[in-house]
C-alpha cells in the first residue's frame, strides 16, 4: 500500500508433513469442552482452564487451514494435503495475477513463483477465534501471573496470525477487514503481560481506514503513532494527520517537513496549504533555510527546493537549485534527475496545449517549445544515467531519455543511436 502498508517479515504459519492437525467437527468439539470446563467454579478459578479454552480457539482457527503453510510450494503442499482442489483459476489481486484453488473450507492463493501467498478461510469452525483466544489467555495470566511466559508465547503467536490475516484481506481487496485485523493485532499485544506498543499494526489500521474513507478512525490510530513518536516511513503519518485533521494541518506539515524534508507528500502538502490559505510561499522556504543552515552541505535539501521551485513554476530558480546539488556532491545523481523530470515534464505540458490548438502559429509556437524542453531534459538525465551506481534508477532514466531521443531520431544519427542504446536497455532492464 510508497502509500503502502508497513511491511513486515510475515510470519508463516508452519505445519510439518504429518503434524496432527484438528478436523473442524474435533477443533469444536474442543472448544465446547473447553467452555463447559470454565462454567465449573472450581475449573474456572484455575489458569491451566482458561489455558485450555484458548488452545481450543487456537486449534478452531487452525482446522480449516489444515496442512498448509504460507510460502509454501505447490510441490511442498503435494506431500502433506489429502484434499483435492475442487476448482483452479486465474484471479487479479491487489499486486498482481495469481492462482486460486478452491477447496472445501479454504480458497489458496498462488503467487507467480508457484508459492502459497494467501490463505482465505471460507468456512470458520466459529467466528473469531483469534480475539477469544486472546481473551482466554488473558483471563489466564489474571488468575496466575506466574503463566506469563505461556501467555506472552501464545499472544505474539496470535498477533503474528492477525497480522498474516490482515495482510492477507489487504491483498484481496478486503480493505475494511484488514484494518480492523490490524487493530486487533495491535489490541492483542497492548495487555499484559506484553504491554507493547504495535506502531506498525497502528499505522497499517489508520492507513487502511482512510483509505476507505473512515477518517475518524484512521485519525485515531495515527495519532497513537505520532504520540509514541513513530511516524512511518518518510514521514507519512505527518501527511496524513495533516490531511484528516485540518484544525492543525500546518503544524504537522511544518514539524513533518522539519524531520523529513525531502518527503514529497509532506512537500505537496504545504505547497498546497500556503498557496490556498495564505497565498505565499514564503514560509517554505524559511523552513528550508532553518534545514541549510543546520546541513549547509547536504545536497538533498537543494533537490527539495529545486522541487519546490518547479511546483511553482520557477523554472529558472529550480534549475539552479538541481545545480546547486551538484556544486556540494558531484555524485549526486538527485539533482540532474529533477531537473531532467521539470524539463521532460514541462515537454509534456506543451505537446498537450498544442495538441489543443487549432491556431497554426500558435501550434508551432507551442511545439517549438515542446522539442526545446525536451531536449533541455536530455543532457542532465544522461549525466544522473552516468553517474548513479543503481541499475534500477539507470533503466528509469533510460525510460525518459529513450522518449526524448526518438523524437529526434531522425533529426541526427547521434539521437538515433542514443535511442537505440536506451531501448535496448529498458527492454532489458539492465543497464551493464
Amino acid at each position: 500500500m510508497k502509500k503502502t502498508l508497513i511491511a513486515l517479515a510475515l510470519m508463516a504459519v508452519c505445519v510439518a508433513a504429518g503434524a496432527q492437525v484438528k478436523t473442524s467437527a474435533e477443533a469444536k468439539k474442543m472448544v465446547d469442552s473447553a467452555i463447559e470446563a470454565t462454567k465449573n467454579e472450581k475449573k474456572a478459578a484455575k489458569a491451566g482452564t482458561w489455558i485450555n479454552l484458548g488452545k481450543a480457539y487456537m486449534a478452531a482457527y487452525d482446522a480449516p487451514i489444515g496442512e498448509v503453510w504460507q510460502w509454501a510450494s505447490k510441490q511442498e503442499l503435494m506431500l502433506t494435503m489429502k484434499e483435492q482442489a475442487q476448482s483452479a483459476q486465474s484471479v487479479q489481486l491487489a499486486d498482481g495475477p495469481y492462482l486460486k484453488e478452491v477447496y472445501s473450507e479454504k480458497n489458496l492463493y498462488f503467487n507467480q513463483n508457484g508459492q502459497l501467498a494467501v490463505i482465505e478461510v471460507t468456512k470458520p469452525v466459529l467466528d473469531d477465534p483469534l480475539t477469544k483466544a486472546v481473551e482466554a489467555y488473558s483471563k489466564a495470566y489474571s488468575i496466575d501471573p506466574k503463566k506469563a511466559k505461556d501467555v506472552t508465547a501464545a499472544i505474539t503467536s496470535i498477533a503474528g496470525k492477525l497480522t498474516n490475516d490482515a495482510y492477507a484481506q489487504y491483498t484481496l481487496g478486503n480493505v475494511a477487514k484488514a484494518s480492523e485485523l490490524f487493530e486487533k493485532a495491535a489490541d492483542a499485544v497492548a495487555i499484559p503481560p506484553l504491554n507493547q506498543l504495535d506502531t506498525n499494526s497502528l499505522y497499517n489500521a489508520g492507513f487502511t481506514a482512510q483509505a476507505v474513507g473512515d477518517r475518524a478512525r484512521a485519525k485515531k490510530f495515527l495519532e497513537r503513532c505520532y504520540e509514541a513518536g513513530y511516524y512511518a516511513e518518510g514521514g507519512e503519518v505527518f501527511a496524513r494527520l495533516a490531511d484528516l485533521d485540518t484544525t492543525k494541518t500546518r503544524d504537522y506539515l511544518e514539524e513533518g517537513f522539519t524531520k523529513y524534508p525531502q518527503s514529497q507528500a509532506i512537500l505537496i502538502g504545504l505547497i498546497n496549504y500556503y498557496m490556498k490559505s495564505e497565498g505565499n510561499t514564503d514560509r517554505l522556504f524559511e523552513l528550508l533555510d532553518m534545514a541549510k543552515a543546520n546541513e549547509p552541505n547536504n545536497p538533498s535539501l537543494y533537490y527539495v527546493e529545486g522541487n519546490i521551485r518547479t511546483e511553482l513554476g520557477d523554472i529558472d530558480k529550480a534549475v539552479e537549485a538541481y545545480r546547486k546539488c551538484a556544486e556540494i556532491s558531484p555524485e549526486y545523481e538527485y539533482g540532474y534527475i529533477g531537473e531532467g523530470i521539470m524539463f521532460y515534464n514541462k515537454a509534456v505540458e506543451y505537446q498537450d496545449l498544442a495538441n489543443n490548438e487549432y491556431d497554426d502559429a500558435k501550434y508551432m509556437a507551442l511545439v517549438a517549445k515542446f522539442e526545446e524542453s525536451l531536449k533541455n531534459c536530455i543532457a542532465p538525465f544522461e549525466k544522473a544515467f552516468e553517474i548513479t551506481p543503481d541499475n534500477s534508477i539507470k533503466v528509469s532514466v533510460a525510460e525518459y531519455l529513450k522518449n526524448a531521443c526518438f523524437r529526434f531520431r531522425d533529426e541526427s544519427p547521434e539521437y538515433q543511436t542514443k535511442y537505440e542504446k536506451y531501448d535496448a536497455i529498458v527492454k532489458s532492464g539492465q543497464a551493464e
